[in-house]
């Protein structure tokens, strides 16, 4: 015989009377998409924050929309995985066009960093409350859901930058706080052709242009280049070995650099991504390199070269050197293939040294007018870009001509590259277009390139590499 109906209501009346709280975190109100916040880092003036939007219902979700309130006297930063649009303290962030699409069982998440003292409140995910369920009258909690496990990273011992960072950043392998980098050449042009042991002490990085495709897709092959060779009368692998740690015992560092505007890489599939971490970890072994850099002109595949690269650190070590040389173009939109590969990665990535220059007039983090390139403002404000979607300032440089014949357009005397860096990192030196805030461990400065500078009497690399070292 089945309980009467009025017998069942009284004996659930009791169960809820007697577990309180504990009966509206049962599984079947949290069905369906959720989210939940935690503060990854907290310091005096701000803290990360990090929502994680999982779907725990039965379709896919395409595309989302997560709200919220900050209460006043407390503002937002520089955000990441995530698109903002604000109205006073209501925030809305959704999804970038990789990461709209989320299986069941899956999560995706966003993080940002916020000035003040307070949380977020009033969390709505798609319209609904963030903890699923029908809308309450009152704001769902901020805390994460009883199966998310709290923040584990500890507040920074130390203060951080006016602009913190957003992720842990990877091991330095070996490099300065602020480092300058330089292109050697392997090859024959018009510059003054040099051994690797004759690049100046000035530079940090050294960066050997270039490793080339084989037949293989996602294959890389590197040997001296025989014009080269017989320009300087002679010059083998074995010098080219043996000159890679001369360098290192001056505490220089240098890393394969693959493509250049010639260049045919291509990694667009699993087997291509093995292929390129199997090939670059022999050539780092077989020659001492200390990392790889990533400067395809001719587009990428973020997904797989992601994949090839994290596959890459696996095999040489938490010390590798992971820098990238995109154009200018191709860091103007999140969205952009190469810009997407850098926040896919920037848990290991090491510098980003976007080439401003041979670009013509483009937009600014501001969106209001086109800036020339070969200015403060141009080279200020495009980085900008970067170092307000999600990269760390100590992964951003600015990569600059060293002087006439380097490139056909965007050449600065070395003057303009330091009073750009003194915008990015004090704030002062600006020209007409100033960041929203300061970020002091902005990485530093490139220059295409070491043979260029030494043709045109070591200008770029004497003026910026001391300023480099005033820097905060």
């Amino acid at each position: 015989m089945k309980p009467a109906r009025s017998l069942v209501l009284s004996l659930v009346t009791a169960l809820a009377a007697t577990i309180g709280a504990a009966w509206v975190a049962l599984p079947a109100f949290a069905a369906g998409p959720t989210a939940s916040f935690v503060k990854t880092a907290e310091w005096g003036a701000g803290w990360e924050g990090k929502y994680t939007i999982t779907n725990g219902g039965s379709s896919t979700i395409n595309g989302w929309s997560l709200a919220f309130d900050l209460p006043s006297g407390t503002t937002l930063g520089s955000y990441w995985d995530a698109l903002l649009s604000s109205a006073g303290q209501r925030h809305t962030f959704t999804n970038r066009s990789w990461n709209g699409s989320i299986a069941p069982g899956a999560s995706v998440s966003f993080g940002f960093l916020a000035s003040g003292s307070g949380s977020p409140s009033g969390c709505q995910l798609n319209g609904a409350p963030c903890g699923g369920g029908t809308p309450p009258t009152t704001p769902p909690p901020t805390t994460p859901p009883p199966t998310t496990p709290p923040p584990t990273t500890p507040p920074p011992t130390t203060p951080p930058p006016t602009t913190p960072p957003p992720t842990t950043p990877p091991p330095t392998g070996g490099l300065p706080k602020h480092l300058l980098t330089g292109y050697w050449h392997n090859f024959d042009n018009p510059a003054v052709e040099l051994r690797l042991r004759d690049v100046p002490a000035d530079y940090d990085l050294v960066a050997v242009a270039f490793a080339e495709a084989t037949a293989t897709p996602g294959a890389l092959t590197f040997g001296i280049d025989p014009g080269l060779a017989a320009s300087l009368g002679g010059y083998t692998d074995a010098d080219f070995t043996a000159d890679v740690r001369t360098l290192h015992a001056r505490g220089q560092r240098v890393i394969l650099s693959v493509g250049g505007e010639a260049g045919r890489v291509t990694v667009n599939d699993v087997a291509s991504a093995t292929v390129f971490a199997d090939t670059a970890a022999a050539l780092i072994a077989r020659y001492g390199f200390d990392g790889i850099d990533i400067d395809l002109e001719n587009g990428l595949n973020p997904t797989y070269m992601a994949q090839a690269l994290r596959s890459l650190r696996a095999k040489v070590g938490a010390g590798l050197i992971i820098a990238m040389a995109p154009q200018t173009i191709d860091m103007q939109s999140p969205a952009g293939g190469y810009f997407k590969l850098a926040l896919d990665i920037k848990d290991i990535l090491t510098v980003v040294n976007t080439q401003f220059y041979n670009s013509g007039a483009m937009l600014g983090c501001d969106q209001n007018a086109a800036y020339g390139q070969g200015t403060v403002n141009f080279i200020v404000a495009l980085a900008c870009i970067q170092l307000e979607a999600g990269l760390r300032p100590d992964q951003v440089g600015l990569g600059l001509p060293a002087g006439p014949g380097a490139a056909g357009g965007g050449i600065v005397a070395p003057s303009v590259v330091n009073a750009a860096l003194d915008c990015l990192a004090r704030g002062t030196n600006c020209g007409s277009f100033r960041p929203p805030r300061t970020y002091p461990g902005i990485r530093g400065a490139m220059t295409w390139s070491v043979n260029w500078d030494v043709s045109n009497g070591n200008g770029f690399a004497r003026t910026v590499a001391p300023h480099l070292d005033t820097l905060p």
